[in-house]
């Protein structure tokens, strides 16, 4: 919100609340047709960073430079991070590197300013995701172990802990701490699909939640400070945290109103909160305060997609799907 006069952010913040935001389809891609592949469509994942947007499609991560006025970005990627032999499943990007995890089973490390990469092979089946801090690497993967690698000077690629997860890891975080992650797992091996794990030790903390039904898989999962976690998946809720308070019961759920399932999730850290549905591609919005969804906004009708993956500025809110990138802009009158 830096730069931006008081009066128009009070405009944009109005428009967020009532969903005043001009819509646009910035990128298109084709959906992959293999027969024999496990996947016949991208699964995008993406990142914002300041005036960049990073964009998996297939086995590359694509720059795109945000385009200084409106919604739009500009269609001929500024750089292409490649290394994977199959498609990024999911990356992220801290401190100038993007460490992303493939359907090949590797993590490729790439410095954004520079040629320097690494590509280390991480687990047997594809890796679904990743999270980096203070370097270290967490991945958890469709194989039912999540992995802790070192990334110091000359252990770059070493595996300091395998935990054995019973369970397709489907998200992953590094608590800001940097003491411990989280796991969100299929939830049909194993009761508890939202695990804390030490960091340094590899050892289970602790469980969250209890009486999920089997299948009620967690898909994406964010921290908001080290002791405040959101997560969503399979079971359609959107599910908020504390464990300084229990990790037994969330303090707070919100239940996606169509009994869809939930893809991706994000937040401001404040009162705000994107949720991507499997269907329609509808984005929803919601404020912690209240109970029900602030807004909606559908954006692949007639054909279905899920909203694989979701971002937002103070101004705007990407959302990726299966053959399309598109914007919500805020700004707009």
């Amino acid at each position: 919100a830096a730069g931006i006069p008081v009066k128009e952010r009070v405009k944009v913040s109005q428009n967020w609340r009532h969903g005043r935001c001009r819509r646009e389809t910035v990128l298109k891609w084709k959906c992959k047709q293999v027969a024999s592949s496990s996947s016949s469509f991208l699964m995008p994942w993406m990142e914002l960073d300041g005036e960049y947007l990073y964009l998996s499609q297939a086995e590359n991560i694509q720059a795109y430079h945000l385009c200084a006025e409106g919604t739009g970005l500009q269609h001929h990627p500024q750089a292409i991070f490649s290394g994977h032999q199959e498609d990024v499943c999911r990356f992220v990007l801290v401190n100038s590197h993007i460490v992303s995890g493939g359907g090949d089973g590797s993590i490729v490390l790439h410095k954004i300013h520079g040629s320097y990469s690494v590509k280390f092979s991480a687990h047997e089946q594809e890796v679904n995701c990743v999270d980096f801090q203070g370097g270290l690497i967490v991945s958890g993967s469709r194989d039912r172990t999540a992995k802790v690698w070192s990334l110091s000077a000359g252990r770059v690629g070493q595996c300091l802990h395998t935990v054995q997860t019973e369970d397709r890891v489907w998200s992953i975080a590094i608590s800001p701490l940097l003491s411990s992650f989280v796991t969100g797992t299929a939830c049909c091996g194993h009761i508890s699909p939202l695990r804390i794990w030490d960091l340094e030790s590899g050892q289970l903390l602790t469980c969250l939640g209890t009486d999920f039904h089997r299948g009620a898989g967690v898909l994406d999962v964010f921290y908001e400070t080290p002791s405040l976690l959101l997560s969503c998946g399979y079971d359609t809720y959107i599910r908020y945290w504390d464990i300084r308070t229990s990790t037994r019961k969330c303090v707070r759920e919100w239940e996606e109103p169509h009994d869809s399932a939930l893809y991706c999730i994000r937040s401001d850290k404040n009162h705000m909160i994107a949720s991507g549905s499997s269907y329609y591609g509808v984005v929803r919005l919601w404020d912690k305060r209240q109970t029900r969804c602030l807004q909606s906004f559908h954006l692949s009708s007639p054909t279905s997609s899920p909203v694989y993956c979701l971002r937002f500025s103070t101004t705007h809110l990407y959302a990726a799907l299966a053959s399309a990138l598109h914007v919500l802009d805020f700004t707009a009158s």
